[in-house]
């Protein structure tokens, strides 16, 4: 058993015998990595595990304590937990999960939201989606279970081509398939491209659902070196392609999340002549397309490809509305993989969601709401970066969004994410630690904020007190010289 594992078996037994009873509050990380003498790290992972389990739960600005039990369920058992590998950087993808779990509940529970993957629903027209889809369900239309089979809803999809076509794509109806959201989109084309223990090349850092997506699929993670301005290193990809068994590239070059950078035109078309001289597919994620900063929208890896290389995905969650999860994917030469999986993976899709947003984009002000949600979203951009900069100690470094809604923070020396992480929520304070966004533990120092939410003073006093904290998490530095 593991270190973190062993103290996990520990608190689950000291709560069967009854010393930590249910609803009472455990030990904070603080107290419980000073008692054992462990690391922070150490504690938070044994707490995560102990809440994926249902042992405890965490509550915003209280701390952990211990869930109560439904009548006649079991006591927590002090048998050994699930295996896992001995280093941190290779956790597996339980321990991120339960991080990402525990980062939402939070969220869900009222703590500041900057750990947020999603943006401020306010910024979305919710009125208007459920007025059409109330008054398409009221005429019957949402009842089509026909045109709820892949490749989707006719009137979507040529919708979903017509908004391409404004942004300078010509897109044939026939290569869309509408699919749950982005995140299934591209589990579909991974799944069509390549097999468990191929190589799925992913930039460094980069957001934690792919490497989960990655690793569930029994495929491996290689990470290739990102450019916070130019993306992923072209140099590195193609010796890795030509060292390893890749079989397929993840990147999102707009907007990249965590990073926000908005990979120049002469990068992108450099890249897919690369992955086209070695016949390898790349599945272009392309959620943040339409929350560009400036005059002018993004290209995207789709304009350069003339070999039907690039599995482009998309999808309304990120600039219309992040509760229907409605996306999208162009799959290339590999369409008809890629429907045949769609239905074997759920046969069909909501049509009234779709039927709805095919609606708003015919009739309403899409372009209107989404020059309203750019200049809302750069206008934080600036207010986030320089509170980060006024309040966290010398050292601090700030991306530089180029769209998107998400900050990335390079943390001063000495400073631990996850230890922020924990102290930020015991005070109900929220955020993504940069563990999280690699398999290699490169980004520990690192973390992501959400900027989307209305800045306001409390937002303000948050950021003020994550700095604070971070220079207590230095002092001990500072006293040692």
């Amino acid at each position: 058993m593991k270190l973190y594992e062993t103290l996990a078996a520990d608190i689950a037994g000291q709560i069967a015998q009854g010393v930590i009873r249910e609803g009472e509050r455990i030990p904070s990380v603080r107290q419980t990595s000073q008692h054992h003498n462990l690391s922070v790290s150490t504690v938070i992972r044994a707490f995560l595990l102990l809440e994926s389990q249902g042992v405890i739960e965490s509550r915003p600005q209280s701390g952990y304590f211990v869930r109560r039990r439904p009548p006649g369920a079991a006591l927590p058992t002090t048998a050994p937990l699930p295996p896992a590998p001995a280093e941190v950087a290779r956790a597996p993808s339980l321990d991120i999960s339960a991080l990402v779990l525990t980062t939402l509940r939070s969220i869900d529970q009222g703590s500041v939201p900057f750990g947020s993957p999603y943006p401020d629903p306010a910024l979305f027209p919710w009125a208007r989606l459920n007025h059409y889809a109330t008054s398409i369900g009221r005429r019957g239309g949402g009842r089509m279970p026909l045109s709820d089979l892949p490749p989707g809803n006719p009137e979507l999809i040529r919708q979903i081509a017509r908004r391409h076509l404004d942004n300078g794509l010509a897109v044939d109806v026939s290569d869309i398939i509408v699919t749950a959201g982005a995140t299934e989109a591209i589990n579909l084309c991974l799944q069509a491209v390549a097999r468990p223990g191929a190589a799925i090349a992913v930039e460094t850092p980069t957001y934690y659902a792919l490497l989960q997506a990655v690793r569930r699929l029994g495929m491996r993670v290689l990470e290739i070196a990102t450019d916070p301005q130019r993306g992923i290193d072209l140099a590195a990809l193609e010796r890795a392609i030509e060292t390893d068994d890749v079989a397929a590239c993840v990147v999102m070059p707009n907007f990249q999340n965590p990073l926000g950078f908005r990979m120049p035109e002469e990068c992108q078309r450099t890249l897919v002549d690369l992955l086209a001289r070695h016949d390898l597919p790349v599945i272009e994620n392309d959620v943040y397309h339409e929350l560009y900063y400036g005059d002018s929208h993004p290209a995207s890896l789709k304009h350069f490809d003339t070999h039907g290389l690039v599995m482009h995905c998309n999808s309304f969650s990120k600039s219309l509305t992040n509760g229907w999860r409605i996306g999208w994917t162009l799959p290339g030469r590999c369409h008809a993989q890629v429907e045949r999986l769609k239905f074997l993976n759920s046969p069909s899709m909501p049509s009234l969601p779709q039927l709805a947003i095919a609606e708003y984009l015919r009739t309403d002000g899409y372009d209107y709401h989404l020059r309203r949600v750019r200049k809302t979203l750069a206008q934080q951009a600036s207010i986030m970066a320089a509170a980060v900069l006024r309040f966290f100690p010398d050292g601090t470094s700030v991306s530089t969004p180029a769209g998107g809604y998400l900050l990335w923070v390079g943390l001063p020396f000495g400073v631990q994410a996850l230890e922020l992480y924990a102290r930020a929520q015991e005070r109900g304070i929220s955020l993504a630690a940069g563990d999280m966004f690699a398999a290699s533990g490169a980004w520990r120092h690192h973390i992501r904020l959400n900027y989307s939410y209305p800045w306001n003073p409390a937002m303000e006093a948050a950021v003020r007190t994550l700095g604070l904290v971070a220079g207590e998490l230095m002092e001990p530095l500072r006293r040692s010289g």
